[in-house]
């Protein structure tokens, strides 16, 4: 019976000082907590996430990774000040390559990921491909680049925004220009693509409605062939004075070389897809004297010159193509995220069509449509290896 008392008095000792000690534990944590108050470190700042998505590997990175670079640079200026409604911006880049099927990918991840801003697609087939997915997680997107009318025309995506004009504001530039080029009769040239045919069949609409100028050729390409002698021999038998090219760069660069092997030293002109120093690079001599159609000349805005002065102190050189339409988008999307007060779907949208933004494309603020509104495009010639406006 002792030995049993003794067990008893033991446990009763044992269990007392286990609760002391979780007493003290219970109130060292509350110490701690109280400290990390009186400290500012309850918890890390909050977080507010941009996803950028684009080509940022392949073929047409050069025209994918100035947007990442743009996003990083406003994230930087924002954070600086304090961030977003208190928020730290955080960017997350996903690489599409300008492929669909990649695009949709990328889309999935950032839904599941719980992102509610998207700085992108580039290309206007990938924009296509990865908006049902945005516009089901009501995601807002904006892209500096994609610019086939349909994807803010057609009125299906509400939650799709960009900071470039549409293809039928390049392609009557385009025409215009070429009938003022004294041209007649003209081949279209397309890679089959929703951007570049979608370009190149405003083109013809815009040259049919027209009795001044004809076009004799309508054909399309496949992106990726090693050459494409089959259509520069159709564009020679054609009669055309002038070549239009819908597209990007990789295939604008072997039509033109064929072209030119074969002296045939008529007008080549192409569209955004083509005004990049990627296209000079490759085509080498043969680029000279290439006209293309880009986003008018930003240069004078205090605003664009900020944005390069920065990229050249963070990257070490000048920025690539879209860059300050990718910056625009950056700073547009952010402060709809400011004004709406955080990442409400709703709020957001409305801030983009109500709030002006100060950006290097401009001050702007967004149509019923989704589009810029001010922007629009200026001709380019390839002069002593490098581009310059057409006055």
């Amino acid at each position: 019976m002792r030995v049993k008392l003794s067990l008893i008095a033991l446990c009763l000792v044992m269990a007392a000082m286990l609760a002391a000690c979780g007493g003290e534990a219970k109130q060292d944590e509350k110490n701690d907590k109280k400290a990390d108050v009186e400290t500012g470190e309850v918890a890390a700042p909050a977080k507010l996430v941009l996803g950028v998505a684009g080509a940022h590997s392949g073929d047409l990175a050069s025209y994918g990774l100035p947007t990442v670079n743009a996003a990083k640079l406003v994230a930087d200026k924002l954070n600086a000040a304090g961030g977003v409604n208190g928020a730290m911006v955080e960017v997350m880049p996903q690489d599409d390559q300008c492929k669909p099927e990649l695009a949709t990918n990328v889309a999935t991840k950032l839904l599941s990921d719980d992102v509610k801003v998207v700085l992108g697609h580039i290309c206007s087939g990938a924009t296509k491909a990865a908006l049902p997915i945005y516009l089901s997680g009501k995601i807002v997107v904006m892209s500096p680049s994609a610019t086939n009318p349909p994807l803010t025309q057609s009125g299906e995506y509400p939650n799709f925004f960009r900071t470039i004009a549409p293809d039928d504001a390049q392609a009557a530039l385009e025409v215009s220009f070429a009938k003022s080029l004294g041209l007649k009769k003209v081949a279209i040239i397309h890679d089959k693509g929703d951007y570049g045919k979608g370009f190149a069949s405003f083109c013809k609409q815009f040259i049919d409605a027209d009795p001044a100028i004809e076009q004799v050729l309508f054909e399309g390409v496949t992106p990726g062939a090693v050459d494409y002698s089959a259509v520069v021999q159709k564009i020679k038998s054609s009669g055309a004075e002038g070549v239009i090219f819908g597209g990007y760069h990789p295939e604008a660069s072997k039509i033109v070389t064929g072209l030119r092997k074969k002296g045939m030293d008529m007008p080549f002109m192409s569209d955004d897809g083509v005004k990049d120093d990627t296209f000079i690079k490759v085509a080498g001599k043969y680029a000279e004297g290439v006209y293309a159609t880009g986003p008018m000349d930003f240069s004078n805005n205090p605003l664009y010159q900020e944005a390069v002065a920065a990229h050249k102190a963070k990257f070490g050189t000048d920025p690539g193509p879209f860059f300050p339409e990718a910056y625009s988008a950056a700073l547009a999307l952010l402060n709809a995220v400011k004004v709406a007060g955080g990442t409400d779907y709703d709020k957001m949208i409305d801030a983009l069509h109500t709030s002006y933004v100060e950006t290097p494309v401009g001050k702007i603020k967004f149509d019923a449509k989704g589009d810029a509104e001010g922007v629009g495009f200026s001709v380019y010639q390839v002069k002593d290896g490098k581009y310059v406006e057409v006055k």
